[in-house]
C-alpha cells in the first residue's frame, strides 16, 4: 500500500455495482450533485450513460485512460475507466432481475479496483451494491464484497484477517462474524476471533483520529449470559478475549448485554456516547441498531485490508431500480468516509 502522502493526491475509485440494480443510478446522482470530486467510476461506459440519462437528463460521461485522468475531469462529469473483460450484452440484462452477466461484470470491476488499490494508484475503493445471487450465478465463489476483497488482497497466499464495520455519525459497530448462518456464526465466535476483531478495530481507529478508542464488547446471549444462566460463551470465550486485549493496551470493556450496549454507545445531541466502537458477535446483532438509525447515512467499511474500502449501507434495491428514485445519500456518506480514512487532502477539493 502506498504511503499516506501519495494517497492524498490519488483519486477514489467507485465501482458501478450490479447493473440491474440501483448502483449505476446512485453513482450518476452522486456526480450530478457534485459530491464526487476526485472520484472516477470503474465500470461500463454505456451502462453509465444509460444511468445518467435515467437520473435527470444531460450529464457528461467521459472515458478515461487511467485513474490520474479523473483529477482533471470537469465538475458534474462522470469519468469512467472502462473495466476489462466485461461480459457482452450488459445493456440487455433486465433491470430489477438477477442476471449472471451483471454478477460477472460486478466481479470484474471489483477485481480491477483492488488491483489499482494494491498498486497505490487510488486512495480508496467505494463499492456500489452488488447482488449475491447474481454473483453466485456468474460462478464467483464468494458470498459478498468482504470475502472477495479479502481474497484479492492476499499477499504470497496469506489472506489478511478482515472485519466488517458499519458506521454513521452516531454509532460504529464492528462484527466478529458476518455472512454465516446463525448456527455457524455461534460456532465461529472463538476467543481468537474476538481478540483479532478487537485488534483490528483498535488499529483501524487510528485512521480516523482515535489512537485509543473505547471499545465496548457486546455479549452473544441475552443479558450477556446472566452469569452463565443463559449461556456461557461470555465466560468461556468473550471475557478472556477482552482480558487479553486489555493486556495489549486495547481499551476494551464488557461483555455487555447486547440489547442495551448500543444505546449507551450512541453519540447523539445531548447524549455523548460512552464508547467509540461496539464489537458485536453476529451480523444482525451489530447491524440492526446502525441501520435503524438511518440506512441513508450508514457506511460499510472493511477493516484490515491493505487499502481503504467503503460502501453504502444498502443493497441493489431491485424493486425501484430503473425508476431514478434511488437515494444516493449513503453512497455520498461512503465517499466522505473513504476520504477521511485515506487522508483527505485534494480528494475533498
Amino acid at each position: 500500500m502506498a504511503d499516506l502522502a501519495s494517497l492524498a493526491a490519488a483519486p477514489i475509485a467507485i465501482t458501478q455495482g450490479d447493473v440491474c440494480g440501483i448502483g449505476p443510478e446512485i453513482v450518476a446522482k452522486l456526480f450530478r450533485a457534485g459530491e464526487a470530486p476526485g472520484c472516477f467510476v470503474i465500470g461500463d461506459v454505456a451502462v453509465m450513460r444509460r444511468a445518467a440519462a435515467m437520473t435527470g437528463g444531460v450529464l457528461a460521461v467521459s472515458e478515461i485512460e487511467g485513474p490520474a485522468d479523473a483529477l482533471a475531469a470537469p465538475p458534474r462529469c462522470i469519468p469512467v475507466l472502462q473495466a476489462h473483460d466485461l461480459p457482452p450484452g450488459l445493456l440487455d440484462a433486465t433491470i430489477g432481475r438477477v442476471d449472471a452477466r451483471a454478477g460477472a461484470a460486478a466481479a470484474r470491476c471489483i477485481e480491477q479496483a483492488t488491483s489499482l488499490a494494491v498498486r497505490g494508484e487510488v486512495a480508496a475503493i467505494v463499492t456500489a451494491p452488488i447482488h449475491k445471487e447474481a454473483l453466485a450465478a456468474s460462478g464467483v465463489a464468494f458470498p459478498g464484497h468482504t470475502e472477495m476483497l479479502q481474497a484479492l488482497a492476499a499477499i504470497d497466499g496469506r489472506v489478511p484477517p478482515v472485519r466488517m464495520m458499519l458506521a454513521n455519525d452516531e454509532l460504529r459497530t464492528v462484527l466478529v462474524t458476518i455472512h454465516l448462518s446463525l448456527r455457524r456464526a455461534i460456532d465461529a465466535v472463538t476467543q481468537d476471533a474476538v481478540l483479532d476483531t478487537l485488534r483490528i478495530a483498535h488499529a483501524a481507529a487510528a485512521r480516523w483520529g482515535q489512537p485509543s478508542p473505547r471499545i465496548a464488547v457486546a455479549g452473544l446471549n441475552p443479558h450477556a449470559g446472566e452469569g452463565g444462566l443463559f449461556g456461557d460463551e461470555e465466560i468461556r470465550i468473550i471475557a478472556p478475549a477482552i482480558a487479553a486485549a486489555r493486556a495489549e493496551g486495547i481499551a476494551a470493556t464488557g461483555p455487555y448485554a447486547p440489547d442495551t450496549v448500543f444505546m449507551r454507545a450512541r453519540n447523539a445531541p445531548g447524549h455523548p456516547g460512552e464508547f467509540d466502537i461496539v464489537v458485536a458477535m453476529t451480523h444482525d446483532h451489530g447491524l440492526i441498531p446502525v441501520k435503524y438509525l438511518g440506512v441513508e447515512q450508514g457506511v460499510n467499511v472493511t477493516l484490515g485490508l491493505p487499502f481503504v474500502r467503503t460502501s453504502p449501507d444498502h443493497g441493489t434495491a431491485f424493486d425501484i431500480a430503473g425508476t431514478g428514485r434511488a437515494d444516493a445519500s449513503s453512497l455520498a456518506a461512503a465517499v466522505r468516509m473513504a476520504r477521511q480514512l485515506a487522508g483527505g487532502s485534494v480528494l475533498a477539493r
